[in-house]
């Protein structure tokens, strides 16, 4: 390494209330490098870089970046020096173009205006050089997670960066889009820029990185060159103790049918049509699971499930009862359980406390209320023993939601819906944004929940995930079911064709055929 560093963070120290989030962190950057921040949730790595962006102020400490102190206000202040960060939870606007988020903040409004055909121009130089494929004039709320995703990236490259800040970039993506992104880095690299990837998964990071920085309570822990280490010696510096790779999984006899759907169709929010006639069942005593890219009608597919998107035709059948049309409180209150895929929307409600993020579904029932008022210590144990068992990281059960890491967020969602002794289970991207050692928590929570008879159906667009806990995979494309596989990682280059639509099967060619003519 050179003398003097491309950034050093010297002693850094922040503290939110008694929380301390970095806790005197000393870190250096080397120009050109792609250098990974490993650790649990709420282990200090986004904070770190929210003070290096302008986002939050540090305490103590200094930021020396291109051998000058520095300190910004705002993250405007920090791209002005040619430093951005893309976050983990996206700082988009909806109902705005691609190009019109872009351009927003960024001088007179008529300026702007008239510059917008040169704005369009650049931002489709830059996605064609960088292969991101975002084009300028569409909606932001018309585009996918993964598409959202690479708009984010692309926003900042717009503005023209040396220092790129990823925070959990792959948390949204499909395998394909990962190492399209894995790759971007690289290209990126080879422009002359410096990559800082805040991750958990440590496959993709040994696969990127130059070096590997751990982190554990707002410490750093260790700085390793990825040619010195492997994942089981990452894993062990993350939680402080050694992790399973593997999960233990008993065979068991599924028992009866718990959710029957049959010929389900539905539109997307846009009025697409997104579930073209899936047919499915899961059984007592089983996890299904639901593999495919990205934008295939899975996220329909679970909204129509739990009732947040109205269905056009087909039955929903649970515990024998139909629950097709149903509002959310009804099927909530048939044994169903929901863990969303995008749990701001749909899972917590950020400005709320974890005690009334925990009894969301259930503030009008014994033993949280009575007569119409809440009985707030019977809340308050209740939410401290799902912190306790789920290790949720927060100050206590009054903090606002708002204030976890998004891991921590996931878990207390996780621990609500689970706590509620469900007969069915849906899950969308279980272990989203959640680091190792919590995903190897959850997976035994899902798999001591099949084990007592519950039905699971895990749609993740994570193989391993799917490949670890499920008895059986089915593959969406194209809003249909398109085959089922045994999670066998023997068959992973079959599962993939699958998922791309493709298959040298005659029959599921034929089928594919149809599809594509929809």
């Amino acid at each position: 390494m050179s003398q003097t560093p491309f950034l050093r963070i010297d002693n850094i120290r922040k503290k939110f209330g008694p929380i301390v989030a970095s806790d005197g962190v000393t870190l250096e950057i080397e120009e050109g490098e792609i250098h990974s921040l490993l650790g649990e949730n709420g282990a200090g790595k986004s904070v770190l870089m929210s003070m290096l962006c302008g986002m939050v102020r540090p305490d103590e400490g200094e930021i020396i970046y291109r051998g000058e102190s520095v300190r910004f206000n705002s993250p405007r202040e920090a791209i002005r020096r040619r430093i951005g960060m893309v976050h983990q939870h996206f700082m988009l606007v909806p109902n705005l173009t691609v190009a019109e988020n872009y351009i927003l903040g960024q001088g007179s409004a008529l300026n702007v205006i008239n510059d917008m055909d040169q704005i369009h121009r650049k931002i489709r130089e830059l996605s064609d050089r960088y292969a991101l494929d975002v084009r300028p004039d569409a909606l932001v709320e018309d585009l996918s997670v993964g598409e959202q995703q690479r708009v984010e990236i692309l926003k900042v490259l717009f503005h023209g960066i040396d220092l790129l800040i990823l925070d959990e970039p792959t948390a949204v993506l499909t395998p394909q889009e990962t190492g399209r992104l894995l790759s971007l880095m690289g290209d990126l690299v080879k422009d002359g820029k410096t990559v800082v990837f805040i991750s958990h998964k440590l496959d993709e990071v040994m696969r990127v990185s130059d070096r590997i920085t751990v982190m554990r309570d707002g410490r750093v822990v260790h700085t390793v060159n990825v040619a010195d280490t492997n994942a089981r010696e990452l894993a062990r510096m993350m939680v402080g103790r050694d992790v399973r790779m593997e999960l233990p999984r008993s065979p068991k006899a599924p028992g009866r049918v718990v959710l029957s759907v049959d010929n389900l169709t539905c539109r997307s929010e846009t009025g697409l049509a997104a579930v073209r006639g899936v047919s499915l069942e899961v059984r007592a005593g089983e996890i299904v699971g639901i593999a495919g890219v990205s934008g295939n009608g899975q996220t329909e597919l679970s909204l129509a499930l739990s009732g947040l998107l109205p269905t056009d035709s087909g039955r929903v059948v649970l515990n024998g009862k139909d629950i097709t049309g149903l509002d959310p409180s009804h099927i909530n209150a048939s044994g169903f359980s929901h863990i969303p895929e995008d749990r701001h929307k749909h899972g917590i409600v950020l400005p709320l406390s974890l005690n009334e993020n925990t009894i969301l579904q259930r503030y009008d029932q014994a033993p949280f209320a009575s007569g119409g008022l809440l009985n707030r210590r019977v809340i308050g144990e209740h939410t401290r023993d799902l912190i306790k068992r789920f290790r949720i990281k927060s100050r206590d059960e009054e903090q606002p939601i708002a204030a976890l890491s998004g891991g921590n967020q996931q878990k207390l969602v996780v621990a609500r819906e689970l706590a509620r002794n469900p007969d069915f289970i849906l899950v969308n991207q279980l272990a989203r944004g959640i680091d190792i050692g919590a995903m190897e928590f959850v997976m035994e929570e899902m798999l001591k929940q099949r084990d007592d008879g519950r039905a699971i159906l895990l749609v993740s667009t994570e193989l391993e995930e799917l490949f670890a806990i499920c008895d059986r995979i089915l593959v969406m494309y194209h809003g249909q079911i398109l085959g089922e596989l045994p999670p066998d990682r023997a068959r992973l280059d079959e599962l993939g064709l699958l998922m791309a639509g493709k298959t040298e099967q005659p029959d599921l060619e034929a089928r594919r055929d149809r599809l594509d003519g929809v």
